[in-house]
């Protein structure tokens, strides 16, 4: 089965916008899922929105409650909640680079293959791919998706771009309390260099594909065998698919926007340290242009 764009909007930097795709870069079917039967009818146990002393309830009855007091709610209409405007819903825009290193591995979360939305967003892609290999810097920006606002770190992986959902810092316990039970004693010299020695001995490249999941083997295992049993019981069920997708947006004359950023950049940074702009005009860009005119005007 083909993946799905879980998001789809414009990846920017300054003036230049680059429609893209977000994928999942971890794969769900790997894992043995269960589903809950019913033993005695065979059937599968679904799960209803049911209300104390009124029982099953209809969804369009349902409103989102934020508890502001103990037991007190204020309802919110959900379609008050999706009618919120984000530019983040549509637009990824990197607002700063920091070097990989100062990003504590804490705060990583959840990795994304993110993808140009065709051929003519792919020029514009590979730039931004490539300065931040030549950098080695990682981009950071914030994207609006399922119902959140994810701060995201964008950095090269392969031949295209890894995007990864950071923690907010507010997200993150404070270490300092779990660890203030151990104690600050000096190791033992004998204990500390056996252990050295032993994680010396130990060290190698890391290689993923050396790792497997027993557990998994095991189910799958358990999974043939009841299924070469003619004594396993079998029940048929009827499965839903619901797949939805939001269109992306535009790309641009991709030297023009970076040139024009730049400037724009060398400017702000001449006010800022009381220096006079040499340029009396006023800019004419607005927004971001379409890097896909590049390819556009070759073709012409």
């Amino acid at each position: 089965m083909a993946a799905r764009a879980l998001w789809k909007g414009q990846l920017r930097l300054s003036l230049v916008s680059i429609p893209v795709e977000l994928y999942s870069a971890t794969k769900s079917s790997a894992r043995i899922r269960f589903r809950q039967i019913h033993e005695p009818s065979g059937k599968p146990v679904r799960y209803e929105k049911t209300v104390p002393g009124v029982g099953p309830v209809d969804s369009d009855d349902i409103m989102k409650g934020f508890e502001y007091e103990k037991d007190k709610y204020l309802l919110i209409d959900p379609e008050d909640v999706d009618e919120i405007k984000m530019e983040t819903k549509k637009t990824l825009e990197l607002v700063q680079f920091v070097d990989a290193c100062e990003i504590p591995p804490i705060y990583f979360d959840k990795p994304y293959y993110l993808l140009p939305t065709d051929e003519l967003a792919e020029d514009a892609y590979r730039v931004v791919r490539d300065a931040l290999r030549k950098t080695r810097m990682i981009g950071i920006g914030q994207v609006t998706m399922r119902g959140k606002e994810y701060l995201v770190a964008v950095k090269p992986c392969g031949d295209g771009l890894l995007l990864e959902t950071l923690h907010y810092a507010d997200e993150l316990r404070d270490a300092d309390p779990m660890f203030s039970g151990i104690e600050e004693d000096e190791t033992d010299d004998d204990l500390l260099e056996v252990a050295t020695s032993l994680i010396e001995r130990k060290s190698a490249p890391f290689e993923a594909s050396k790792y497997k999941d027993h557990y998994t083997a095991a189910l799958k295992d358990l999974i043939a065998r009841k299924t070469r049993s003619k004594k396993t019981r079998r029940v048929e069920t009827d499965g839903d698919d619901d797949s939805r997708s939001e269109d992306g947006g535009n790309v641009i004359d991709l030297m023009s926007a970076l040139k024009k950023s730049l400037e724009g950049e060398k400017k702000s940074t001449s006010r800022a340290s009381g220096g006079k702009s040499s340029s009396g005009g006023k800019s004419k860009a607005k927004g971001g242009s379409s890097a896909s005119g590049t390819r556009k005007k070759k073709s012409a």
